[in-house]
């Protein structure tokens, strides 16, 4: 038989490519609107129990649906994270009011932390730093923040880093001087090689934040293409190009399995990197990604 035919022998205590995923996307979480949450019949049978989900507050929501959302959240087991938009905030009353309906109505104790997607504040706050500063939150358990690997063009106009890195820094100085446990979750990407250099690099600036990645769910590749333009994503979106441009694979659905599967393979052989967590956008659908997530992980077996 050929030498060819052999593969290289694995070390009888290494992890398997599928063990090593597992892993890496135990613990995830999820996103949801309170539109979409409506066509769930109950979170308990797609998320394992103590999943954080969190939802997103798109410009014009109704409060009263997002804390909805939350209370059946809580209710079905699992862990709310609202998100607390800034430019979509009109001043500290208010912000005062959606927090006492949140702890009051959900028990949410946890919150995302952002700008928000409007070009221009609505009132008093124009970023998460003056959220942040407000005081509002204390005595939440978990803050989140965002990140932003590939840049972002509504913060830094001319391409940089600049104020993306100064923001960062900002946070970090808070979470050293604040009580909750912090995080950076980041918008969805497609290519793990920029993703490890940019956390890596965040480190070095002295930015110790574990970072929860952003993973786009399983979806059609048009579906995926469309959101990535919308959301800004930057470099990454030629993985998603390239695919499109291939006949055989342009009518399949984009599954984040190749993306996940080299990000977890460098976890596991640096064990102190930063990415300690998987946020999955579910674009495909929640019950895609979730059928997904838990294929990888065995949760429901």
């Amino acid at each position: 038989m050929s030498i060819l035919g052999f593969r290289r022998a694995q070390p009888a205590d290494a992890p398997s490519k599928d063990a090593v995923l597992a892993e890496f996307l135990r613990g995830h979480s999820i996103e949801v609107m309170p539109r979409t949450a409506e066509k769930v019949e109950d979170f308990a049978d797609l998320l394992p129990r103590g999943t954080r989900v969190y939802i997103a507050h798109i410009d014009g929501t109704p409060v009263e649906d997002m804390v909805a959302t939350a209370a059946r959240l809580r209710a079905e087991g699992m862990e709310p994270m609202p998100h607390f938009p800034a430019r979509i905030i009109p001043d500290r009353a208010t912000l005062a009011d959606w927090i006492a309906r949140y702890r009051g109505e959900a028990d949410v104790r946890q919150g995302l932390i952002l700008a928000g997607g409007v070009p221009e504040p609505r009132g008093t706050y124009a970023t998460s730093m003056q959220l942040l500063g407000s005081g509002a939150f204390d005595g939440f358990e978990r803050l989140h923040v965002a990140g932003h690997p590939e840049g972002s063009r509504d913060i830094d106009l001319d391409g940089s880093m600049t104020n993306v890195s100064a923001a960062l820094d900002w946070k970090q100085k808070f979470s050293e001087r604040t009580d909750a446990k912090m995080a950076i979750v980041t918008q969805f990407c497609f290519e793990a090689r920029p993703v490890i250099e940019w956390a890596d690099a965040i480190r070095d600036a002295g930015i110790d934040l574990p970072v929860h990645i952003g993973v786009a769910g399983p979806a059609k590749l048009q579906t995926l293409i469309k959101f990535a333009v919308a959301c800004g994503v930057g470099p990454s979106l030629k993985v998603l190009q390239k695919r499109a441009m291939d006949v055989s694979k342009l009518l399949l659905p984009y599954e984040p399995v190749d993306f996940t599967t080299e990000l977890a393979r460098h976890k596991a052989a640096h064990p102190d990197f930063s990415i300690e967590s998987v946020h999955v956008f579910p674009l495909g659908g929640i019950r895609t990604s979730a059928d997904w997530l838990a294929t990888h992980t065995k949760d429901r077996e």
